[in-house]
């Protein structure tokens, strides 16, 4: 029987591209996403290009009452998930702390704190009956460094950081495994929500460099999950070999 790993934030991205990678390597695969016509091409692109078998949930991960309900419609054999992939995340706004916008703010909590929480809360406990799974967070370079305009996101990047190390902390004992990942500057849709829509300034952000690619994050997540059983990767950070720390920190060509 394949393994079964839920994405979250599968529609596009890193998540889309983990979602794949995994159901090329013997994984089934729930994938998550708010955005249901993209969501819809990711199953339809797993089920034409893989073996694997794909349930797609669509809800909004900043809402408790929906990521409730998705997760209660895994049944059968999706309650036996091995694997999460807390993908989903944001960033929104581009201004100094004394400028932003608390209604980006929340927007950032509520899918990069919330989302990760309500996910974990409710997969994590069928893994711990069993005795058996991982939990990979995505994180970010920003929550270990601080660079101008990335505040409230930096600091819900740090709470994924740290929540990783309490998970791992709390499951002592148990075999269940917590991995977090970190990526820096990747070539996703990330920047144009981060830029609310403005295709112009997000694609100047890349102009000249070669970013991280969804598909480079995901063969990560891949080899991270695909490990023994008694080897836990407690953190990756990862970067382009353009940038050093922070986005301002970029060799252009």
């Amino acid at each position: 029987m394949r393994p079964i790993a839920i994405i979250t934030g599968a529609s596009a991205g890193f998540g889309r591209a983990t979602a794949i990678a995994l159901a090329r390597n013997h994984f089934d695969v729930v994938i998550t996403g708010r955005r249901l016509e993209k969501l819809e091409k990711v199953e339809e692109e797993i089920r034409s290009k893989t073996e694997a078998d794909v349930l797609a949930l669509n809800f909004d991960i900043r809402v408790k009452e929906a990521v409730e309900e998705a997760c209660s419609k895994l049944s059968g054999k999706w309650e036996n998930i091995e694997v999460l992939v807390n993908n989903a995340g944001l960033a929104a706004g581009l201004n100094l702390i004394h400028e932003g916008s608390l209604d980006d703010w929340e927007v950032v909590v509520d899918t990069n704190i919330k989302g990760l929480m309500y996910c974990t809360r409710l997969i994590l406990p069928q893994m711990v009956e069993r005795n058996r799974g991982h939990i990979i967070n995505l994180g970010s370079i920003a929550g270990s460094w601080p660079y101008p305009n990335i505040n409230v996101y930096g600091g819900t990047k740090a709470f994924v950081r740290q929540l990783s190390l309490n998970l791992k902390a709390d499951l002592f004992g148990t075999k269940v495994r917590v991995s977090l990942i970190e990526p820096g500057l990747g070539d996703t849709d990330f920047a144009l929500t981060r830029f609310k829509g403005d295709k112009a300034k997000a694609d100047e952000l890349f102009k000249g460099i070669e970013a991280l690619k969804p598909k480079d994050v995901a063969e990560i997540i891949y080899w991270v999950a695909n490990l023994p059983d008694h080897v836990n990767i407690n953190s990756i950070e990862v970067m382009p070999t353009c940038q050093a720390w922070g986005p301002m920190s970029l060799k252009r060509n």
